[in-house]
């Protein structure tokens, strides 16, 4: 295999994301209809803000905004666990981040598999929030011995994306030939099976013990559940899902609107009723399942830890003072008051070091313009941009809200403080990378690449 016969992993997970994007829009027609409602919010909200086209297409975001999707899924097995994070590298996708959403009476944790370098997420920061079921935390000791063993006869993915996965390990690269067939065979596991894997009254007692263990453990393979697109107003988007015939959510989950978003807010329609059928006595019998619902999200500032921990207080009070869903209305509004302790300035929120930034050198300059005027003051003076680094990541409470929300809300919520990482990496057969680490080197490299572009007297864009 020669380099102009082969693919570089970047293009590989454009292929996959948008062939993923095609197979739930013919699954979900919903999800069409979202994708539209989408782009035309999109388009609105630039063609309203020049600076805000300026900045994205300074910081290498314009062009991605349209590819731009997470997907979201929900595994079994450590086997299972291990075996996506082999394939996902084949995209250059690697784990970030440890999710313990048992906090939220969700028996998973997860991780986020994503690109994590700048050229990388620039050409397309597909992401597949990837949750594993925690079968401890199902109390019914003869239905957690059931559930492992319906879970441990399954194979979830083919002979083929198998066999190209270690074709890639080999090789560090796959043909143009081989990443169509790969995209091909790796789609076959986050497709849609309406057969399930058990009889009614097996999937009767997990749907008693909670909608998702159901949802895992039932099927042939981890369907995928969501597939979201980024929005730039995700106010405007909920409002206009209902005039499309898409039926919202009450609350969109995060931090409130704010002039300079942070983090992750996100939204969506209600989970599907879908048909399917159940195994049992030699006939199969017809049935309904709930699982799969159409998300959307808006991406805002990275924060710092401080800013982080800011943020998790100021969300803590609001929801300690009741449940979300009881009156959208008053949630809102309790949100709203609660945030206006976060500056809500990218000024404001750099001083503080409450977020993290991207810096350029809008013109030339020399070491002694650094030493006179520092980066303070070469920002001040226009002659050096600080941008936000978008937050690229999750949200465990949102995640949390939305999980809820689209499955009842009405499970038992008896899974608190059981969060387990050592437990979770030992499935995935390696460490999670931190996200907070990542944003600080990207925002460091910024500096030092300012920094040299002085010493050297040139402007940073053209470095």
């Amino acid at each position: 295999m020669t380099l102009n016969d082969s693919v570089s992993s970047d293009d590989v997970r454009t292929m996959f994301s948008r062939a993923m994007s095609d197979m739930y829009r013919a699954e979900v027609p919903q999800y069409g209809t979202l994708m539209e409602l989408v782009a035309d919010v999109n388009a609105s909200t630039l063609a309203a803000d020049p600076q805000l086209r300026e900045r994205l297409a300074r910081a290498d975001e314009l062009d991605r905004l349209d590819l731009e999707r997470h997907g979201a899924i929900r595994l079994g097995t450590a086997g299972e666990l291990a075996t996506m994070r082999r394939l996902f590298a084949v995209m250059g996708m690697v784990p970030v981040g440890y999710y313990d959403l048992s906090v939220a009476g969700v028996p998973v944790h997860s991780t986020a598999f994503r690109p994590i370098d700048n050229v990388s997420l620039g050409r397309n920061p597909f992401r597949v929030f990837t949750s594993l079921l925690r079968l401890e935390l199902i109390e019914d000791e003869d239905l957690r011995t059931e559930a492992q063993a319906v879970l441990e006869r399954r194979r979830i993915f083919t002979p083929g994306a198998l066999r190209l996965i270690e074709r890639f390990e080999e090789q560090g690269r796959l043909t143009r030939a081989e990443a169509e067939e790969f995209v091909r065979e790796a789609l076959e596991t986050f497709r849609w099976h309406s057969e399930a894997t058990v009889d009614a009254d097996t999937h009767g007692k997990l749907l008693g013990a909670h909608r998702l263990i159901a949802d895992v453990v039932s099927f042939k393979g981890p369907h995928i559940n969501h597939l979201t697109p980024r929005t730039l107003d995700i106010d405007a988007v909920q409002v206009g899902m209902p005039e499309r015939g898409i039926t919202a959510k009450a609350v969109i989950e995060g931090p409130p609107t704010r002039a300079c978003p942070i983090l992750l807010r996100q939204t969506s329609f209600k989970a599907l009723e879908e048909p399917i059928l159940f195994t049992g006595e030699g006939q199969a019998h017809g049935g309904t399942h709930t699982a799969r619902f159409g998300e959307i999200e808006q991406r805002g500032i990275a924060l710092t830890r401080k800013g982080r921990t800011l943020y998790d207080e100021l969300l803590a009070s609001v929801r300690d003072e009741g449940a979300a869903g009881s009156s959208s209305a008053d949630y809102a509004s309790r949100l709203a008051e609660a945030f206006l302790r976060f500056p809500d300035s990218y000024e404001e929120i750099r001083a503080q070091e409450l977020g993290f930034f991207r810096y350029s050198l809008m013109e030339s300059g020399t070491a002694a313009d650094l030493e006179g005027m520092g980066i303070d003051g070469l920002i001040a003076g226009g002659r050096v941009k600080a941008d936000p680094i978008v937050y690229e990541d999750f949200l465990p409470v949102s995640a949390a809200g939305i999980f809820q929300s689209n499955l009842g809300g009405t499970e038992q919520r008896s899974y608190s403080a059981n969060a387990n990482r050592d437990a979770f990496e030992a499935a995935l057969g390696a460490a999670v990378l931190d996200e907070f680490d990542l944003y600080e080197d990207a925002q460091t490299r910024s500096l030092e690449a300012v920094r040299a572009a002085l010493r050297d007297g040139r402007c940073s864009s053209d470095a």
